[in-house]
Parts: structure tokens; C-alpha cells; sequence
């Protein structure tokens, strides 16, 4: 049984095989793979206590799939680090600092002049968390949804640079408190960027 199906599947792939390159070298014409870095400043919103913003970062990879010319498909696969600094509540002085792996897709229209705006999605998963030091509190969900709209500029040769808003839509709170307030995370992110 194993011979035939080897051979059955042989022959069906040998008369397949240059349709099958032809439709994959169409599609790795249409995708563009690049890195991505920048600096994030994020704060909490409906917060039942006083913030100011927190300095974060982010880095990784993207990559896009080129419907046209001018529509595109981009997901990214980012380290961020968010939060707030906490001026008043059970929290004072302290930084409350979220890491995530963050996965947002974005519908992005290029004009011809390579400006571009962008919308979608985000999920982020935490990585970590840091309250003051403490980095076992188990005080955010493992899980964080955003939807994330920006603007930009990318060149021919790939390089570019762009700024985004990504608006939390979720409860950061593991265990929901009246004290603390239902808030959520908001953070402003502005990058520079590379595509081969």
C-alpha cells in the first residue's frame, strides 16, 4: 500500500510540479519580509488612580502581503513594553511596567507617493510583568486585544518610518477591583523600518 501511494503521489506531483512553482513564485512576489523598531509611550485609561505616561520600546519582524499596488496586508510579531507610572493609590511611586508579544494585523493603503495609513487588529500575549520591582505579581491578564491606526511613509528601497495608536479594548486587571477602575492599556508607538 505504501509503494502505491508513493507512486500515485509522485506522479500526481510530477504533472502539478511547474503549476505549483508558478503559483508559489507569484505569491513570494507579492510578500515583503522586514525588521522593525521604535519606542513606545503608554499610559492606562479609566483608571480609578493617577497616571503619568511610561517610556517603552518595541522591536521585531513583519511581513506583508501586497494585494496591489497600492493594498496591502501587514502582520507584525513585536516585544513591546507598556504600562504607566503610578502617582497616587495602592501603586504610588511605582512603575508598572507589561511586556508583550504582540501580533497586530493592518490593512494598510499605500498612495503612489508611498504615504500610507493603516488599521487592524492586535493581540499581545505578557511575557512580563514588573510592579515596582516585583515581577511575580500576577496583576495583568495573559492576554491583551487593541485595535491599533497609524500613518506613514515607506521608500522604494524599503526603508520607513511610521507612528501608530494602539487603543486597548480589553480590561488589563487579572481580578477586577472597584478601587483600581477597569482600565485599559493605550499606547502611541512611532518606528523606523526596513523591507527586503
Amino acid at each position: 500500500m505504501l509503494v502505491v501511494l508513493v507512486t500515485v503521489a509522485t506522479k500526481g506531483f510530477s504533472q502539478t510540479n511547474s503549476e505549483n512553482q508558478s503559483f508559489t513564485q507569484k505569491i513570494f512576489k507579492k510578500l515583503d519580509f522586514g525588521i522593525t523598531a521604535g519606542g513606545n509611550y503608554s499610559n492606562f485609561t479609566n483608571a480609578n488612580f493617577a497616571t503619568d505616561p511610561l517610556p517603552g520600546f518595541h522591536a521585531g519582524l513583519t511581513v506583508a502581503y501586497n494585494i496591489t499596488d497600492n493594498f496591502l496586508i501587514s502582520e507584525e510579531f513585536l516585544y513591546s513594553l507598556q504600562g504607566a507610572k503610578v502617582k497616587s493609590g495602592p501603586f504610588t511611586g511605582q512603575d508598572i511596567k507589561l511586556s508583550y508579544a504582540s501580533v497586530p494585523i493592518l490593512l494598510k493603503y499605500r498612495t503612489n507617493s508611498r504615504f500610507y495609513v493603516e488599521a487592524g487588529p492586535q493581540a499581545s500575549f505578557k511575557v512580563r510583568e514588573d510592579i515596582g520591582g516585583v515581577t511575580d505579581a500576577k496583576f495583568a491578564k495573559k492576554i491583551d486585544f487593541a485595535m491599533a491606526g497609524g500613518i506613514g511613509y515607506q521608500s522604494k528601497m524599503g526603508l520607513g518610518f511610521g507612528a501608530r495608536y494602539v487603543y486597548g479594548l480589553q480590561k488589563v486587571q487579572e481580578t477586577p477591583s472597584t478601587i483600581l477602575g477597569d482600565f485599559t492599556n493605550n499606547s502611541i508607538q512611532a518606528s523606523i523600518f526596513y523591507r527586503f
